[in-house]
């Protein structure tokens, strides 16, 4: 296997998703942690012209987008299968996925993480309360929604781990230690499903920085 290179900043969801899909495949890879800062340098930016993370280098073919790469990485690494057979589950999988880059990340965990993790504890922020209380109700519609669609089964889209589990788990970790996180995901079948994912050696092998969860 040729070597594999994952650029992004510690504690970011997106780059933790990257990095728990290639632990799942027991593969080895380099990570180069960056600063927020590092984002806009002109190095970064003629690898991610968006300026963002995380990206993802094998063999001189580079990769950025969190969905894509994971998608490349279960291509190239078919076992185990991160994404099933059955095109009804399949489906299910992306319809998850969609959910999270279309309207929990936007509307739900980045602003309030930021409000109550981020900004206050990092930056030396204050929060704004209103920014967390116009969340909220997107907030309560993804989380009842993927309570929803989790049902009774033990992962998203039934017995095996998927790349939408891996994205809402990467997502939910830290953000459940907070209040409204705490609050959302409070006797719902979320709560017990992300105590399955964070048992999970993948999820133990790519914890976010301690600074982080003592913040949430």
């Amino acid at each position: 296997m040729s070597e594999i290179a994952v650029y992004g900043i510690p504690g970011s969801p997106f780059l933790r998703s990257v990095e728990i899909a290639l632990k799942e495949k027991d593969v080895p890879y380099q990570l180069h942690a960056m600063s927020p800062a590092d984002m806009k340098t002109p190095e970064h930016l003629e690898r991610h012209p968006f300026g963002r993370i995380p990206m993802f280098e094998h063999d001189g073919f580079c990769l950025y987008e969190t969905q894509a790469i994971i998608r490349y990485v279960d291509d190239i690494l078919p076992e185990p299968p991160l994404t099933p057979g059955d095109p009804k589950a399949r489906a299910r999988m992306n319809q998850v996925i969609g959910i999270i880059e279309s309207s929990l990340f936007p509307k739900a965990t980045a602003p309030i993480g930021f409000q109550r993790i981020i900004g206050p504890r990092l930056l030396g922020m204050p929060s704004d309360e209103s920014i967390i209380a116009e969340a909220m109700p997107s907030a309560r519609t993804c989380f009842a929604e993927l309570d929803r669609l989790l049902g009774d089964k033990p992962y998203l889209t039934g017995d095996e781990v998927t790349i939408a589990d891996i994205m809402l788990g990467a997502q939910l970790d830290l953000f459940s230690e907070c209040a409204e996180g705490r609050e959302l995901i409070s006797g719902t079948r979320l709560e017990p499903w992300l105590e399955r994912m964070r048992a999970r050696p993948s999820f133990e092998a790519t914890q976010p920085p301690a600074m982080l969860r003592e913040a949430a």
